[in-house]
């Protein structure tokens, strides 16, 4: 089983001060794909510079050829299926067919109370979701819908001619509940995870893999639902929040380590957070471009 590896970039330089940069580099050094947090603010970067998600895609789209580009992730606490497929459309056109939907429920940070709204709870967060993706794959899929739901509504809303990527652009689903697992089964082509975050703190390595084999057997009880073989199913680890946190990259040997662990456990993409200085994600920059150039060819 073939691995890739990716990075995420942060949105938080200016375009013209490293941000173009950044993306540049990410093709020159064969990732697969780069992915980027789509928020409107995020934890400690929050009174400090942040760009949106589809505007630096695009531009990322413009500077880079052969680079996946994507979101990690998208999720309803602002966006509107409407309003989003006709992004998205645009964007995969921009890119030539280049462009992975990463999307979730979305959480508790900043994002869910900037409209002005209270948090939803995990229950509506599950609701939502549970309408938000399969209105966004009919929007992605059909020249024109109309739809009446609790919480989404759409009237002969056009998307015309469509994504570049047939029959639409591919969604990473992120989800570890029974009904987020669900839709990835029925609506996904890649299943995202970032560990069991109650082991964060206080786990270990081996409760980490143990917990993400839990969760990869869920996926496959929920592909079985609809007769869907899990095996067709990429399944992508977003890193920094396992108890191994940054360890990863301290070394090629380190990564080596912790990317043929994970691969045995059935995962076909590992995704690390590009260096950011002072940061959660501070790393030293040659080991990981290290990582990026040779990391691959050492595992077995």
């Amino acid at each position: 089983m073939s691995l890739h590896l990716s990075t995420v970039i942060l949105p938080y330089r200016r375009w013209s001060e490293g941000g173009r940069a950044a993306w540049v580099r990410a093709e020159e050094l064969g990732f697969h794909t780069a992915y980027t947090y789509d928020h409107l603010s995020w934890r400690t970067f929050r009174d400090g510079p942040w760009f949106g998600a589809v505007p630096t895609l695009t531009a990322a789209a413009g500077v880079t050829e052969r680079l996946r580009l994507g979101t990690l992730v998208t999720s309803p606490n602002f966006r509107h299926p409407v309003t989003l497929a006709k992004e998205l459309i645009s964007l995969d056109d921009v890119s030539g067919g280049r462009v992975t939907l990463g999307i979730g429920a979305g959480g508790t940070g900043f994002d869910a109370t900037a409209l002005g709204q209270e948090p939803w709870t995990p229950r509506e967060r599950a609701d939502r979701f549970a309408e938000f993706v399969p209105l966004l794959d009919r929007l992605l899929t059909e020249d024109s819908v109309s739809h009446e739901g609790r919480f989404y509504s759409a009237f002969e809303a056009r998307n015309i001619p469509g994504c570049v990527q047939r029959p639409r652009l591919p969604f990473a689903v992120a989800a570890t509940g029974p009904r987020g697992l669900r839709l990835a089964a029925r609506h996904g082509q890649a299943w995202v995870t970032t560990g069991d975050p109650k082991l964060y703190e206080n786990g270990t390595p081996e409760q980490s893999v143990a917990a993400l084999r839990g969760q990869v057997e869920k996926l496959a009880a929920a592909c079985a639902e609809p007769g869907r073989d899990v095996a067709g199913l990429d399944k992508v680890l977003l890193t920094g929040f396992t108890p191994d946190r940054g360890r990863p990259l301290e070394s090629v040997d380190a990564f080596v380590d912790f990317a043929g662990r994970h691969q045995e456990l059935g995962f076909t993409e590992i995704v690390l957070h590009w260096p950011i200085p002072d940061s959660d994600f501070a790393a030293d920059e040659k080991a990981f471009e290290r990582i990026a150039m040779e990391g691959l060819a050492q595992l077995p």
